[in-house]
């Protein structure tokens, strides 16, 4: 059964998605996947053919997601601002993948997620022109006051004496905090309204700076002093909070734009209104420090309230095009972690491990062979931290590959090699 769409709406109906069993071998665990969030009904019809099955819930909130998850117990949970919580996570017994349908993921507590064993997936870069686009929507109405000659022009009142005064854009330097996809894109734009574009980016080099033809700055400090137009384009981490800080506001000068599509926590909003008030700074703010955690809900936000500032409601990758691409990225996700395991653009998997050992075990391809290691290891209580079996031609023979974090005993290794299907065993030390 395809999934139906509510008029008006653009989303898909919640209930779940009929599979046919004829497509599908009646053995396979059905995956069932939530999606707390709207999203694209071409996605929605493409897990369908998966064998997925798939209950569409876009009315969830951080506070009524963790009763769906427990109601629903799915597999795999999409969401796009919906936050998940530690207690949602908890919710869900089947619970083993959230994916992220948009580049960043700090509505997820991805440690929660880590600590169950639940992978998190994100889709980086498929909304980059949907934002770029933004961007430039509010750089220009920083620029003309398009939104306050609007409600003026609705109240009835003519000001064209007030509204001829604008500074214009060409020849100016726009300067760019974060040089990734949505940077690049921003700053292609720049150039195109003649605009001189400088950058900075943890990852920035001058050799980069000068191969992309982006004037190079080395700290944001620096790009805040020569900057009339400045557009925040970088990851919520521990390192980017707060970055739009006192100093950096104090650096600015008077009477320059401020735009910030990339997370709230990015900018101190009290320092920030303190340049609007005393430097004449305009900002235009799609995200905001203390946002509502579904798509709807009450919003105070004393800056929203400043003159100069022009707001949007978290809106950067809501474009069709991005939500089209962010749907089919999703899918290639959930896709590939359906047939193989394998999780793409998983954010959570550990970069380093606390394995010190290298347990290299070639074997013949018999059933019990890696339970014999692994019960050995147990005996010696040394954990298992990666590993990955390898099949070699004709899959008469297997190498295990083991990192560990502990040595094992000569016992150990001479159990292991007692076992008949055992070739050989080695050691290693794993060098960091």
């Amino acid at each position: 059964m395809t999934p139906t769409t509510t008029a008006g709406t653009n989303q898909t109906s919640a209930r779940p998605i009929d599979v046919n069993a004829a497509e599908h071998d009646p053995q396979e665990t059905t995956m069932r996947v939530l999606i707390a969030d709207k999203f694209e009904a071409a996605g929605i019809e493409a897990m369908a053919r998966l064998g997925c099955q798939v209950e569409l819930q876009p009315e969830l909130t951080a506070d009524t997601l963790g009763a769906a998850i427990a109601g629903h117990d799915p597999d795999v949970l999409i969401v796009r601002s919906t936050r998940v919580n530690e207690a949602a996570i908890e919710s869900g017994k089947a619970l083993s993948l959230i994916i992220r349908a948009g580049a960043g993921y700090d509505t997820i507590d991805v440690a929660a997620a880590s600590a169950r064993g639940v992978f998190v997936a994100n889709c980086p870069g498929k909304n980059s022109i949907a934002v770029a686009e933004l961007v430039w929507g509010l750089i220009l109405a920083c620029d003309r006051r398009i939104p306050d000659q609007t409600a003026e022009l609705r109240a009835g009142t003519w000001n064209k004496k007030e509204y001829a005064k604008a500074r214009g854009l060409y020849g100016k330097t726009l300067g760019i905090l974060g040089l990734g996809q949505i940077g690049l894109e921003v700053a292609a734009r720049g150039r195109a309204f003649g605009m001189r574009v400088v950058a900075w980016s943890r990852r920035l080099t001058q050799e980069k700076a000068d191969a992309l033809g982006v004037g190079f700055m080395s700290h944001p400090i620096n790009l805040a002093k020569v900057s009339d137009v400045i557009s925040v384009n970088v990851a919520a981490t521990g390192e980017t909070a707060n970055l739009i800080d006192e100093s950096f506001c104090s650096a600015m000068q008077s009477g320059a734009y401020l735009i910030n599509t990339s997370r709230g926590s990015v900018v101190d909003e009290t320092a920030l209104t303190k340049a609007i008030r005393e430097k004449g700074i305009r900002a235009g703010l799609d995200v905001f420090a203390d946002e509502p955690g579904g798509g709807t809900g009450e919003f105070k936000s004393p800056i929203v309230g400043e003159p100069g500032v022009y707001g949007t409601h978290h809106v950067g990758a809501s474009t069709d095009q991005a939500q089209l691409a962010i749907a089919e990225e999703a899918v290639r996700i959930l896709e590939e972690y359906s047939s193989t395991g394998e999780v793409p653009n998983c954010v959570n998997r550990a970069a380093t491990t606390a394995a010190t050992i290298l347990l290299t075990v070639r074997h013949l391809n018999k059933p019990g062979v890696l339970a014999h290691v692994f019960y050995t290891l147990g005996q010696a209580g040394i954990n298992v931290e990666e590993m990955e079996n390898i099949i070699y031609d004709e899959a008469k023979a297997a190498c295990a590959r083991i990192q560990l974090d502990d040595m094992p005993g000569e016992e150990h290794l001479k159990t292991i090699g007692a076992n008949e299907h055992v070739l050989s065993v080695t050691l290693a030390k794993i060098r960091k």
